[in-house]
């Protein structure tokens, strides 16, 4: 599917921060479960998918990177989960119907298309990795109803400097 840019507007979520390395994905995307069991226990609506939002990413060291669950409004949780919001504003985005392992190649050509279009991101390099303003993977299918991790949809949502 083709890059486009979407307006999206603010969304609050409840979040979970890890710093990890890339082989240590697994413990950011292990709390999602715990986070969406926690919200059930309290009654609290889920607003819409799953996503990863890296917060820092140094490729060759470390990723702060939070799993996020977007939520109607704002609620009172105990650490360490915490709300906050996910930016409005104009986003470049693109979808992708495949393993996720094969997301690094997505995400090299959503940045290459940006690029080409003369597009800027919310996001600043810092000595400790680039900082972005809102870069998510939203998880757009559910892996108790579609276990072959080949058909997993993932929605990536990189936020634009306005």
């Amino acid at each position: 599917m083709e890059p486009k840019i979407v307006e999206l507007a603010l969304q609050p979520y409840v979040g979970r921060r890890e710093t990890i390395t890339m082989t240590q994905f697994a413990r950011v995307a292990d709390h999602l479960p715990t986070m969406f069991a926690r919200l059930g226990e309290r009654g609290v609506p889920v607003a819409g998918a799953p996503f990863f939002r890296y917060r820092v990413i140094d490729m060759s060291a470390d990723l702060v990177v939070e799993a996020g669950i977007p939520i109607t409004a704002p609620v009172e949780v105990g650490p360490p989960m915490f709300v906050e919001s996910l930016p409005a504003g104009r986003y470049a985005t693109v979808s992708h119907i495949g393993h996720p392992d094969e997301l690094m190649q997505v995400t090299a050509r959503l940045l290459d298309w940006a690029r080409e279009q003369d597009l800027r991101f919310d996001m600043h390099p810092t000595p400790t990795g680039e900082v972005w303003g809102c870069r998510l993977e939203v998880l757009m299918s559910n892996p108790a109803e579609e276990p072959d991790m080949h058909k997993w949809r993932t929605d990536l949502f990189f936020k634009l400097a306005d």
